[in-house]
């Protein structure tokens, strides 16, 4: 069975600590991997893919030196081998610009604002590991313990 990835980039170290410490609910069925730079998120993401794993969600800051998020988000969009990874962008600081961009040319699935809570972060990934799972054609049933309910029965309902 191909491994699957949920991926968090920050460069602030503390900030990424918080999100994989958080995210860590979901590390019995999902590997969790911490990138401080969306140079080192492209290049891990690269080598999974390579190895023929799946990356299922990745959760990024959009401020960071370099690259951005929505820039590494637009980067990912670009290329078909990730367009079923599940985008989430996590910040306190877009613009009103960055954020449709966000939306429009890197297509994300969700937008947190800082600060977020726990339960905010979790039931957004979880929804969104759900719509991952299912149209990647991934059986499920190994994942139904941190898959959002609601989202499963009406993702099955329609098949």
């Amino acid at each position: 069975m191909e491994k699957l990835y949920i991926i968090c980039v920050e460069d602030q170290k503390e900030v990424l600590n918080t999100i994989a410490d958080q995210l860590s609910y979901f590390e019995n069925q999902f590997t969790i991997e911490e990138c401080e730079t969306a140079d080192e998120a492209y290049d891990l993401i690269n080598t999974i893919d390579q190895k023929g794993d799946k990356v299922a969600v990745v959760v990024s800051d959009h401020v960071m030196p370099g690259t951005t998020g929505v820039d590494f988000f637009v980067k990912m969009k670009l290329e078909d081998r990730f367009a079923g990874v599940k985008k989430i962008l996590l910040t306190g600081q877009a613009t009103h610009t960055d954020t449709i961009n966000a939306i429009n040319k890197a297509k994300i699935d969700n937008y947190i604002e800082k600060p977020w809570t726990k339960g905010e972060l979790i039931e957004k990934v979880s929804k969104l590991l759900t719509r991952f799972i299912i149209e990647s054609g991934i059986a499920y049933e190994p994942y139904t313990e941190v898959l959002d309910k609601q989202t499963l029965f009406d993702l099955l309902k329609v098949r």
